[in-house]
């Protein structure tokens, strides 16, 4: 058989199909070989949208609450100094916490102001808007005519007085206002019959008593008796429930300055009282204490 002479020469197209691998190899090697690979250590990895080098923008830290322009972080670098059950409360409900807080700092800043032996009141320093309760007699209990209280607190003593009637309870009121001078005589007559040191366990120098506010009570026989009588346990089981607070519980000595007084309350309103249940395990002193501190800050946070 006679054998063409194009019989063994390459085909046309065979050629640039063997060399085209080659030469791919060969753009392969020219690239830089110090370049990562893509989505490897240096870049943004898949999706990158930005330059060389360039990170994704940080997500702005959250904040608890809407109307407070204050971080988590924040919160608590403001609750480091409290106590620590009530850092734990707050970290666990901020969102609750600054709630009450937006609605404390509406209020007067008087309502929440921390009277004690080291926060004195100036002796001029009366309310203005006492009301006598002898005008409420037919409702209220009254050991003796001419006591006062704030007009702010008496929607709330009258709502108190009328829940424990409805339980079968009367609650007697003994002292209520006191000024600046009439603390002054008081405190001077128990230092002739106590002494100085046991007369300021059970008795406020004259500035440093919660009755100059106009929103303290000491119900029923003003005694240690007092909290097993009817009255008293009611008033320690209920009186939160109307923004009353007790001041002086028993063993706090040492906190609040003064020993027990089952029998004296201050009147913070309901908002206060739940704060004080919810974050400061029902302690008058340790959250009017924080909010003396930290008043001011939450007031500048607020929006």
């Amino acid at each position: 058989m006679e054998v063409s002479p194009n019989a063994y020469r390459p085909h046309r197209y065979l050629l640039p199909a063997l060399l085209l691998p080659v030469l791919l190899l060969a753009l392969a090697g020219c690239g830089d070989p110090a370049a990562p690979a893509a989505g490897g250590a240096g870049t943004g990895g898949a999706g990158d949208s930005g330059g060389a080098g360039e990170s994704a923008p940080a997500t702005p830290e959250l904040e608890p609450h809407p109307d407070f322009t204050m971080t988590q972080a924040e919160l608590e670098a403001l609750t480091a100094n409290a106590p620590r059950a009530a850092r734990a409360a707050v970290a666990e409900k901020p969102q609750y916490f600054l709630e009450l807080a937006a609605q404390l700092l509406a209020l007067p800043s008087v309502q929440l102001r921390l009277v004690d032996k080291d926060h004195a009141l100036p002796a001029d320093a009366v309310p203005d808007d006492l009301v006598v309760l002898d005008r409420y007699a037919d409702v209220l209990t009254l050991n003796r005519s001419g006591l006062s209280l704030r007009a702010a607190l008496i929607p709330d003593l009258l709502a108190m007085v009328e829940a424990a009637r409805q339980d079968g309870i009367l609650l007697p009121i003994s002292s209520t206002y006191r000024s600046y001078e009439y603390q002054a005589g008081l405190f001077e007559r128990h230092v002739e019959n106590l002494g100085e040191e046991q007369a300021a366990r059970v008795s406020a120098r004259p500035g440093t008593s919660q009755h100059q506010l106009g929103t303290a009570l000491d119900f029923g026989s003003i005694t240690l008796e007092f909290a097993d009588t009817a009255a008293g346990e009611w008033l320690a089981a209920h009186a939160r429930d109307y923004g009353f607070s007790m001041s002086y519980p028993d063993g706090y000595e040492e906190l609040t300055g003064y020993s027990y007084e089952p029998w004296h309350f201050r009147w913070i309103g309901r908002t206060a009282t739940g704060m004080e249940t919810a974050f400061f395990d029902g302690l008058q002193q340790h959250m009017l204490e924080f909010w003396n501190e930290h008043e001011a800050e939450l007031r500048r946070k607020l929006k």
